[in-house]
């Protein structure tokens, strides 16, 4: 098997991370997203969304993060996604809930344009009211999983891990390159350091933590 990713790339840390714990047989392939390398040709032919990660197995190509964790997980009759349809029910609605409305607002709406040019608004005005509208969701929306999902769990769906706390805490990080504070939120914070016990997680986050070292010094809008 080979992924296809970079490891910037917010939805391919969680599954490098999730294929380091599990060690699995997966080679990886970077596809350099800061020289436009996946815009071109080759890439293109291989995901027309011009997106990583991709998984290859065989001739069987899988695109999207959340659907390549799980099918890792199946694939390798993995606990980390229950097969318990009701619990597996919870899993999944909980992977829905982190890549639709949360990260629309947290990464696309407050994240993605004060850090990345091309996805900065195309006047003053535009940018300052998408980051204001981001911001205010994402508290929302931190706030519901605070209380709601995590409550007093050790990991979003539970006491017990899943897929669903490896794609989320790619996400959620995000917010560390702009110096969200997420003490208003202890319970996400609390999962948060539980993840970072994963015995791979300095080493899959090592280029992620430099790039968020290059743009320190930036002045951010965060929470």
């Amino acid at each position: 098997m080979k992924l296809y990713m970079h490891p910037v790339s917010m939805v391919s840390r969680p599954v490098r991370l999730f294929i380091a714990e599990n060690r699995l047989p997966v080679d990886e392939q970077v596809i350099d997203l800061f020289t436009g390398e996946h815009y071109g040709e080759h890439f293109s032919a291989i995901n027309p969304s011009r997106q990583v990660p991709v998984l290859d197995d065989g001739d069987f190509r899988l695109t999207e993060a959340s659907a390549i964790l799980k099918y890792l997980a199946d694939k390798f009759n993995l606990p980390s996604y229950p097969k318990d349809l009701q619990q597996r029910a919870k899993v999944n609605e909980m992977m829905d809930w982190i890549n639709s409305g949360f990260y629309r607002d947290y990464g696309y709406g407050m994240v993605y344009p004060q850090v990345f040019p091309h996805h900065k608004r195309p006047s003053d005005e535009v940018q300052a009211a998408t980051i204001a509208w981001g911001k205010e969701r994402s508290a929302n929306w931190l706030a519901v999983l605070d209380k709601h999902f995590i409550g007093a769990n050790n990991y979003l769906c539970g006491n017990s891990i899943t897929v669903a706390d490896y794609f989320g805490i790619g996400i959620v990080t995000l917010g560390e390159v702009i110096k969200c504070d997420f003490s208003p939120y202890p319970n996400v914070q609390r999962w948060i350091a539980n993840m970072k016990k994963l015995n791979n997680w300095a080493n899959i986050n090592e280029v992620f933590y430099g790039f968020a070292g290059s743009v320190k010094d930036q002045s951010f809008n965060a929470l």
